[in-house]
């Protein structure tokens, strides 16, 4: 273990050893502690502390600043426990602060290696008496460390590691496996939400607990059923193999009711994300708000928010555990917020909804193969925080190139939010990254609820896959198949979007490094698993110019990889990946482009909606409320405040959290995409954000920021 400092302070030791009280008995908001993902339980962002209001937060002032030593993208949201505040780097190594300070106390820099792909939005921390421990994950593994030491608690699974992938069944050993979301804590077990490929390559996303202690594997919750399970009549006869059909996994997070005993889990889409030929049916537990006893992974109810998804509407943040007043009684509820921008509220024990939910005809899919859902779910109430349908008014007044982007529009497929997919460019709208982001919502005791939403309209198209049969492999073809979509017939890749140019790499890489970037992936680009040696050969062997047919070896019959990294069954890809910008990269539909909404659960009904976010270029021509998208979610308080970054502009803002106006603003070092964090220590309150990201454009950074009261 390399410690940078060693623990300094007697005082803080003793202070958390005092606190022997077992951990998941803890109140459902934070208070001066933020001992959990987003705040609590609850996830519901929420803070009961006070001495920051409305009154006096524009004295806020730096009170520290932590810089990690390696830069890059941050989305965690840090956890704060007795005074010590835990975190995570770029490169995900967790470390231990003084929370007052920002003095490092301990970093975890030899627990794991560094691993490309991996993103972190926080940790898990579990206590039972005086045995501490704090989760995090790397690759497919989950770590356990002595939270006192930073330690690696070799007692835990495999020397202080356990699989993610010990749940998911023989034809995930070959799959790119990997967690995202913190865990979450039920008694003497951590739930593990999971990240999979969104191809047909994709491992089966069970949900799975592990025990908090030995790291063994103690109960699964298959997302595809099996033959004797309820739901398996959704799919085609055997999905639950994995040979053509994956995904459905928890990659958002979860909430959780310790009182009742119910884990509250969000499902992902089934994979592949863009077309469902192979996969006929409503696809039970894929895009479904799942309730589970916690103890025993047993089904409880369930409600699917989307049918057969083939546009990757996934459910993108934990829900939230509310309490709300109808017809004059208390309901405990749970709402769940979605890319398309919409609210559902449940009654948290019997599923029930609490608002009435329409189904709506949806247009037809004309790709031959594909049988899209007739009808998708819309709540009554509360409508819509995004819009739901486009027309040629809508293109934004500010391009420069507005005839353009209207012949565009004229030319491409779309009917509203559900539009399939064709073989011509198609509009997405609401986008692939929201209306609600992974940041998810925050709701307050009196059951409003604030959520950040993105407008950006997207531009999708489908087109067949190549063959890649036979004994010979052209690199052109697996370019074509498994990375122009992203990167482009051109190999230009998109700044705007983050995406590496690939144009002349041979000057800049080695074919070694490229190898390196294709089977362990870098930020959000996954690893390409599914790809034999031979594939990966050749298609580094076309982009370093070197372009030649590779012969690969016959596949094996190595057990449990049913010989996917050879072969898929799908016979479309995505042929077209982009945003729908206008010449400037700029959104080429008419702003908002992104807002502020705040929501009485009780009612169904806005009580605020604002712009949130603005682009510079624009601001400094006059033109002002145009919104912009927003990643990382609000956290909401006691004194009245709504506290939020998640822009590309760099700027810490806090509203009121009655009206939505405005009180105060800051400039951060880095982009803060990440959900910040309060606590209190030495009687005095702070809020800390995460700095650093690559999306939008914004540049990386490694840095924490806090903020208090002089």
């Amino acid at each position: 273990m390399i410690h940078r400092n060693q623990i300094s302070s007697l005082i803080l030791l003793c202070v958390l050893l005092s606190s022997c009280k077992t951990f998941y008995n803890r109140d459902q908001s934070a208070g001066k502690d933020w001992n959990e993902y987003l705040g609590g339980p609850n996830r519901n962002h929420y803070s009961s502390l006070n001495q920051i209001d409305t009154s006096n937060v524009s004295q806020l002032k730096v009170a520290w600043e932590y810089n990690t030593l390696d830069s890059g993208e941050m989305q965690c949201n840090p956890l704060i426990i007795n005074g010590i505040l835990y975190g995570m780097t770029p490169k995900t190594f967790p470390f231990a602060l003084d929370a007052a300070t920002g003095k490092e106390i301990w970093i975890a820099s030899d627990t794991a290696k560094f691993v490309r792909y991996n993103m972190s939005r926080g940790l898990t921390y579990w206590q039972a008496g005086k045995d501490k421990r704090i989760f995090y994950t790397k690759g497919p593994w989950l770590y356990a460390l002595d939270a006192l030491t930073g330690i690696a608690i070799d007692s835990f699974g495999e020397h202080g590691r356990t699989s993610l992938k010990k749940g998911l069944g023989e034809s995930a050993a070959n799959k790119f496996v990997v967690s995202t979301t913190p865990g979450t804590i039920y008694k003497n077990l951590i739930i593990m939400p999971l990240r999979v490929s969104e191809g047909a390559d994709a491992a089966i996303g069970n949900i799975q607990a592990f025990d908090t202690r030995t790291g063994e594997l103690v109960w699964v919750f298959y997302t595809i059923p099996m033959s004797f399970q309820f739901g398996y009549d959704t799919w085609p006869k055997e999905a639950y193999k994995n040979t053509d059909v994956g995904g459905a996994n928890n990659w958002a997070g979860m909430a959780i009711d310790r009182k009742l005993g119910i884990v509250y889990v969000p499902v992902g889409s089934a994979a592949f994300d863009y077309y469902g030929g192979n996969r006929i049916g409503s696809n039970l537990f894929a895009n479904c708000l799942l309730a589970l006893d916690a103890g025993s992974g047993r089904w409880l109810w369930h409600y699917q928010l989307v049918h057969h998804d083939i546009l990757d509407r996934d459910p993108p943040a934990p829900p939230n555990l509310i309490t709300i007043s109808k017809n004059g009684r208390k309901i405990d509820a749970v709402a769940q917020v979605t890319k398309h921008g919409q609210v559902f509220i449940f009654d948290r024990v019997t599923g029930e909804p609490l608002f009435p939910i329409e189904e709506r005809e949806m247009p037809a899919s004309i790709v031959p193969g594909e049988q899209s859902w007739p009808t998708q779910p819309f709540p009554v109430k509360p409508v819509s925080f995004t819009r739901q349908g486009l027309t040629e008014s809508d293109i934004s007044p500010y391009a420069e190139n507005r005839d353009e982007l209207i012949d565009i529009f004229r030319k491409s497929r779309y009917a509203g939010p559900f539009t399939p997919l064709g073989f011509q460019g198609t509009i997405v709208f609401p986008g692939l990254d929201g209306g609600a982001e992974w940041g998810g919502a925050a709701a307050d005791p009196d059951g409003i609820l604030y959520v950040n939403s993105n407008e950006m309209a997207w531009l999708l198209a489908l087109g067949e896959t190549e063959s890649e049969t036979g004994s010979l492999i052209s690199g052109k073809s697996v370019y074509s198949n498994y990375c122009i979509a992203c990167h482009g017939p051109e190999r230009n890749g998109n700044p705007r979007m983050n995406i590496a140019s690939l144009v002349d790499i041979q000057k800049r890489r080695t074919e070694s490094y490229a190898l390196d970037i294709i089977s362990g992936g870098k930020a959000m680009m996954p690893a390409f698993t599914m790809l034999s040696p031979e594939k990966k050969k050749a298609v580094v062997a076309f982009l370093f110019g070197k372009e030649k047919e590779i012969a690969e070896s016959k596949p094996t019959k190595e057990p449990g990889l049913n010989n996917l990294s050879n072969r898929t069954n799908v016979p479309y890809k995505i042929s077209q990946f982009s945003k729908f910008l206008d010449s400037k990269g700029l959104p080429a539909i008419s702003p908002p482009w992104g807002t502020l909404n705040a929501i009485n659960l009780n009612t169904g009904e806005y009580v605020w909606k604002i712009p949130f976010g603005e682009y510079p270029e624009l601001t400094e021509q006059g033109i002002l409320g145009t919104g912009s998208e927003s990643y990382g979610g609000p956290v909401v308080t006691a004194g009245g405040i709504l506290v939020i970054a998640g822009t590309k502009d760099k700027k810490f803002k806090v509203y009121n959290k009655r009206t939505g106006r405005l009180i105060w603003e800051t400039f951060l070092p880095a982009a803060g995409f990440a959900t910040p964090s309060t606590y209190e220590v030495n009687g005095k309150q702070f809020f800390v954000i995460a700095c650093g990201g690559v999306k939008l454009g914004a540049g990386p950074g490694n840095s924490y920021v806090a903020f208090c009261l002089p």
